[in-house]
């Protein structure tokens, strides 16, 4: 028999567990082996998926807590432990947490023998190899699990101060730069630099690998955190003068006052991440104080962007393509509409749960089904998202499909209607664009001289091999290219000359800007003159009333878009407001928007 097995029964040390339970982090055992039984410190029972801290069958509850990928590893490391092949466990291994995420921990333990020599029990420690780690050497601060064991404390609320979360800006650059023993350097010295500035009653530590958080609880406010700030900037630029310039680096913070936020460490966290991505967002170098009112829309942008991905991923549930006409300036006639991309979401009730009313659908009313509040989203809020996310991409291809379908549908009426789509800058240079036009023609038997595509002047100025070749492949294959938003840029008139768009449009602004001042009257005058001696088509947008048709009519553009004739409306109502009753008024294929305006 084992020595030590002389020394203790089961139940001494089962007791030890428990007697050393508050008096550590990592996690003691004892699996007896014979009886299938296990004793584990009860705080682990807070931290991970175990049916207890004492458990019986506990070979076989392993499967329950221990992560799948690696329970065949432990399997097999139970049965060398029965079989006596082994007097030491040692294994790095993962748990599930009380989230069902798993957890890497290493499992350590000796293997103890009965009077007949074969293995009785396994006792030892588990602790955590992934774990934040609770002190820094290299800037000799106490880590991110320290400063939440001190935030955790005030369960009644924080005490009034704030949070000063200072982040160096642009780190990998030094580290790339310098190797990673300068950088260590550098994360010491400004943490030196912080400490230096920081009072007796505020408290310092390093939380990433390039952040820091100071703490003040003693009641100080928002002036306060953004002195320190400063104050901390003058220290860091007196080192870097010292150090000979070696290194010019800045520093970014974000300040949240604890009197405007709830008290959660996670939510304490979370608002000085924001805050602190927030000063980098504005340019870095300063330091940002969190408003609730930023936050929310940063929150907003959230939202909408998780639906946007969920509306991609489910057949573009919630996206629209509307179209508003566009008509011939002398005969007032439908010649075309521009396709237009509408998006709406699901409204969200304050738990986060979709918005939903019972809605009666049998005769005798008790039968009923759940109806859905849809949200309308302004395309100045989720086109950028689109774009930043790549999500237009996608997004941009369905709705080319639709509306090439959809013109080609309505040439059966009008025979010599045309589309106009308009194309994102990130389409352009991150897509096969030119090849899904075309693929999308031949989809939908569309002769290309029925599609214009819409760029905006301000964001292909500065052209590159993507857009020219986009461009010359559109003219090349008999597409219309047309030059959006002209005069909104900083304006390139060598566009005109240069690029030949088979047309142009006029942005609403110029347009109210011409109708109610001399000057850009006389300046619109002569940019359609001009226009149509390059021997180019004009069509002026934002027409909204009879007397600024009048008027934009005497400078002869060859085209009209605006509320006048119609705003923007989805496909079935664009046929039924526009086309149809045309069709019926008219007697004919040939629709005059007059008729219907």
């Amino acid at each position: 028999m084992d020595p030590i097995m002389n020394s203790f029964s089961r139940e001494q040390m089962e007791y030890i567990v428990e007697l050393f339970n508050p008096c550590m982090d990592d996690y003691l055992y004892v699996f007896d082996l014979q009886k299938d039984c296990y004793k584990i410190s009860k705080h682990a029972t807070e931290r991970f998926l175990l049916p207890g801290d004492n458990f019986d069958d506990a070979a076989k509850a392993h499967h329950t807590f221990v992560y799948s990928e690696d329970q065949s590893r432990l399997d097999d490391e139970f049965r060398r432990i029965m079989s006596g092949e082994i007097v030491f466990h040692n294994m790095h291994y993962r748990w599930l947490d009380r989230a069902g995420k798993p957890v890497w921990i290493n499992c350590r333990g000796r293997v103890l023998n009965d009077a007949d020599g074969k293995p009785h029990f396994l006792v030892g420690c588990i602790n955590e190899i992934g774990q934040k780690q609770k002190a820094d050497n290299v800037s000799g601060l106490l880590g991110e699990s320290s400063l939440s064991a001190y935030v955790e404390q005030f369960e009644d609320g924080l005490p009034d101060g704030f949070f000063l979360r200072i982040g160096i800006d642009d780190f990998r650059d030094i580290n790339g730069d310098f190797g990673m023993e300068y950088g260590d350097y550098i994360l010491k010295s400004t943490a030196d630099c912080i400490a230096e500035n920081i009072k007796p009653s505020q408290r310092l530590y390093r939380i990433l690998a390039d952040e820091f958080m100071v703490v003040d609880f003693s009641g100080g406010d928002m002036e306060a955190a953004t002195e320190l700030y400063k104050n901390i900037r003058k220290s860091l630029d007196t080192f870097i003068e010292e150090n000979g310039y070696k290194s010019v680096f800045t520093i970014s913070a974000g300040a949240v006052d604890t009197a405007k936020t709830s008290g959660t460490y996670e939510n304490i966290m979370k608002l000085s991440e924001y805050a602190l991505n927030t000063a980098k967002d504005q340019g870095k170098n300063r330091c940002y104080i969190y408003m609730q009112e930023d936050y929310d829309v940063f929150l907003r942008k959230k939202q909408i962007t998780r639906q946007l991905h969920h509306a991609v991923n489910h057949g573009f549930e919630g996206f629209e393509t509307y179209y508003q006409p566009i008509v011939d300036t002398k005969t007032r006639r439908l010649v075309g509409a521009e396709a237009l991309m509408r998006f709406s979401m699901p409204e969200r009730c304050e738990d986060g749960e979709t918005k939903k009313e019972a809605v009666c659908v049998g005769e005798d009313g008790h039968d009923a089904d759940e109806k859905v509040h849809w949200e309308r989203i302004s395309p100045v809020e989720f086109i950028p998202l689109l774009e930043e996310t790549g999500l237009i991409i996608p997004a941009g291809k369905w709705m080319l499909h639709q509306a090439i379908s959809t013109c080609s549908r309505w040439q059966k009426y009008i025979p010599n209607f045309r589309i106009n789509i308009n194309l994102s800058y990130v389409q352009v240079m991150k897509s096969r664009v030119l090849t899904e036009i075309l693929t999308a023609l031949r989809l939908y038997g569309l002769e290309p001289s029925a599609v214009g595509i819409e760029l905006t002047e301000s964001g292909y100025l500065d052209t590159n091999t993507h857009f020219q070749k986009l461009w010359d492949g559109l003219k090349k294959n008999g597409v219309l290219v047309i030059l959006d938003d002209f005069g909104t840029g900083y304006s390139n008139l060598h566009c005109l000359g240069d690029l030949r768009p088979n047309y142009i449009k006029i942005d609403r602004s110029f347009t109210l800007k011409a109708l109610n001042n001399q000057y850009e009257h006389d300046l619109m005058t002569q940019i359609i003159t001009m226009t149509h001696k390059l021997d180019l088509t004009i069509c002026v947008e934002g027409i909204e009333t009879e007397d600024e048709f009048a008027k934009i009519s005497e400078l002869d553009p060859d085209y009209i878009q605006g509320f006048l004739f119609g705003k923007p409306q989805p496909a079935e109502e664009f046929y039924e407001n526009l086309i149809k009753p045309a069709i019926a008024a008219c007697g004919t294929h040939e629709v005059s928007a007059q008729s219907v305006s």
